[in-house]
């Protein structure tokens, strides 16, 4: 097996895998260029298949503090929860949007919704 294995994402990108044993060989160097600026992961797994991720570890304080970003949910709530409780008139969609930090334009993945009969 070849200790490198290119591997396809589901949009079409491609990522390099390296064997368990292969990255294990690889992680003094990789922690060398975290401490140069590099960001760029170290992808491993068995059979060619990505199943762990090696990155910096600012760039991981980075992803949870962006996934558990409560407060930006709580103020989201906190919004809706006060206009339901206060009936107004209607007003643009593009303004709520706005009020509460959406952008408009990003595509949604509606892939798991049901699809109309």
């Amino acid at each position: 097996m070849d200790p490198e294995t290119e591997y396809l994402l589901p949009g079409g990108d491609r990522v390099w895998v390296l064997t368990t044993a292969e990255a294990s060989k690889h992680l003094s160097n990789l922690l060398n260029l975290f401490r140069s600026g590099a960001t760029e992961p170290l992808i491993f797994g068995d059979a060619g298949q990505p199943e762990g991720v090696v990155i910096p570890f600012e760039v991981w304080r980075a992803l949870e503090a962006a996934a558990t970003d409560e407060e930006g949910f709580d103020s989201s709530y906190s919004v809706l929860r006060h206009r339901l409780a206060n009936p107004q008139p209607s007003i643009p969609i593009e303004e709520v949007a706005d009020e509460l930090g959406l952008d408009l334009s990003e595509p949604v993945d509606d892939s798991d919704l049901p699809k109309p009969q």
